[in-house]
């Protein structure tokens, strides 16, 4: 195992890392110590595969915390084994009721390069979207559990064998919504996300969920015929958590 870097190195790093992503993003450098409680710190760490496993078998001494305007959070270390990458990793939302992490897979974290553009693109193109898809089914559950006992209408968002998410509505209030955050008309009564960019269709369904949901429409993701699970939904059943690194969700 190859020594840390320094902490400032770490917190300069991300600094520049952020400069490469959309919107405007803090940073925050947590230095360690052995009297802090790991399990504690890294409690928010979404991840239950090779993050979680580096977590428990070589706790950091330090590590940053990347924080976007809209509340997103990213989690930042050295990598244990080797100089030219870092782990990192999506933070699950504070202040969210156990419940609404149930059947949500978690957005696993990546390896990135210590080059900052190529860690950035990394990090836009595979950890962000299926970060945001299961941001907004936690939301969603959230929602549901906090809301009126009356049962919500809702919207069934079904993934086509192409990899689009197509809607069949003829509600004119979700059809607006679909629209207007990045559905496009793709037949009779169907509104289409396109499949083509993982991470715009991330977007249009978070926007749209979160939408719906200020008028009691819930939204369900369902799979058609002939498709297989894509890696960003939930699991028939979940994975093993590594021991005493985060939380069960």
């Amino acid at each position: 195992m190859h020594a840390d870097r320094h902490p400032d190195e770490l917190y300069s790093f991300a600094g520049i890392l952020t400069q490469h992503l959309p919107g405007t993003w803090t940073q925050e450098l947590r230095q360690h110590t052995g009297d802090d409680n790991q399990q504690e710190l890294t409690a928010d760490v979404w991840d239950m595969n090779h993050i979680a496993e580096a977590l428990a078998q070589h706790p950091p001494a330090h590590d940053v915390v990347l924080i976007r305007n809209d509340g997103l959070r990213l989690f930042l270390i050295d990598h244990p084994r080797y100089d030219d990458e870092l782990l990192i990793a999506a933070m699950a939302p504070a202040g969210t009721p156990a419940e609404a992490f149930r059947g949500v897979r978690e957005p696993d974290g990546i390896a990135i390069s210590t080059d900052p553009e190529q860690a950035a693109e990394n990090i836009l193109t595979t950890l962000l979207p299926r970060y945001e898809t299961a941001l907004a089914q936690v939301q969603d559950n959230a929602a549901r559990l906090s809301g009126p006992s009356v049962q919500p209408d809702t919207v069934v968002m079904t993934w086509t064998e192409s990899g689009d998410l197509a809607v069949a509505t003829e509600r004119a209030d979700v059809v607006g919504i679909l629209t207007t955050h990045g559905f496009v008309h793709d037949g009779q009564q169907t509104y289409t996300a396109s499949g083509d960019d993982s991470a715009h269709q991330a977007q249009c369904v978070r926007a749209a969920g979160s939408a719906l949901g200020a008028l009691n429409i819930g939204v369900t993701l369902r799979h058609g015929p002939m498709r297989g699970a894509p890696t960003t939904l939930p699991l028939p059943a979940p994975r093993p958590a590594a021991p005493n690194t985060v939380r069960s969700r």
